[in-house]
């Protein structure tokens, strides 16, 4: 069974799972890598969630404000022996409740294009493609997603 718990980025579970979210993107990001991870720094993060089996915590997300009624998926992970299982898609509808109880009406995010099973999640979950936004304007390798909540 899966549990999902709200806290911070001051959780010791929510940073031991971004540590290996940060290994895999600076594998797969390559010489990008640092680019990209001046954007996900999780120091003040006030919403964010971990997966758990019983004790065990296997999958993390967080929601940071975009902008008025806009809420930024960030920080979304499950380690590659957990996935295929579901729980991503948890920890998104999780995060999307979240958001909707903040008022927001929409939520953003961006994916690397080296990210597949990103992509797939994202798509799955009713989020569609839009022009790169922010800081990812132009950048080849990023690929933004936009969800209307409540549809």
């Amino acid at each position: 069974m899966i549990t999902i718990r709200r806290t911070t980025s001051e959780d010791e579970d929510f940073q031991k799972l971004v540590r290996e979210l940060d290994k895999d993107l600076a594998i797969r990001d390559g010489a990008e890598h640092s680019f990209y991870a001046q954007f996900n720094k999780i120091a003040l993060v006030k919403h964010a969630v971990v997966a758990y089996t019983t004790a065990e915590a296997f999958g993390c997300g967080a929601i940071k404000e975009y902008s008025d009624g806009v809420m930024e998926v960030k920080r979304m992970f499950v380690p590659k022996e957990k996935r295929g299982l579901g729980i991503a898609s948890v920890i998104l509808k999780e995060l999307e409740e979240w958001a909707k109880e903040l008022k927001a009406t929409k939520c953003v995010l961006e994916t690397g294009k080296k990210q597949p099973e990103a992509i797939r999640l994202y798509e799955k979950n009713g989020y569609r493609q839009i022009p790169n936004y922010g800081q990812y304007e132009g950048v080849e390798n990023s690929v933004c997603f936009e969800k209307i909540l409540g549809e």
